[in-house]
């Protein structure tokens, strides 16, 4: 399914970007659609794509399996193991069917020079949640 800019709009880290910039963006996402219980990421496996949250609800938990966090509509996460650590920092369970878009680090890559903000927002969003 094509994503288009008005579904990624919403999200705080794209609040300051141009129409075309969003456009972009856009263009290099992907719908995931994620079954309840199942694990949309995975405690040092290597990061791979980031995730935003358009519909559903999931949970972050640490290596004890404890939950660390609730997350819904308009959260982010996975910036940290694709942007920073190259893996990731806990495991992201879906507790309800979710509705995901993803950028892929490939079409990251691919976009990142020509909508820089996107970069600077995600790796500050991630610093912030790294405590760095």
């Amino acid at each position: 399914m094509v994503v288009d800019a008005s579904r990624i709009a919403p999200f705080l880290d794209f609040a300051d970007l141009r129409a075309e910039e969003l456009d972009e963006l856009a263009a290099a996402m992907n719908e995931v659609e994620v079954e309840s219980g199942a694990r949309v990421v995975t405690l040092d496996d290597y990061g791979t794509a980031i995730y935003f949250v358009e519909e559903g609800q999931a949970e972050v938990l640490d290596g004890g399996g404890e939950t660390t966090k609730a997350l819904g509509p308009g959260d982010t996460f996975g910036e940290i193991g694709l942007l920073l650590t190259g893996q990731r920092t806990a495991t992201v369970v879906a507790r309800t069917p979710m509705r995901l878009l993803s950028l892929s680090g490939q079409d990251f890559d691919r976009i990142r020079a020509r909508v820089p903000e996107v970069e600077r927002s995600l790796r500050r969003l991630g610093l912030e949640r790294a405590g760095q």
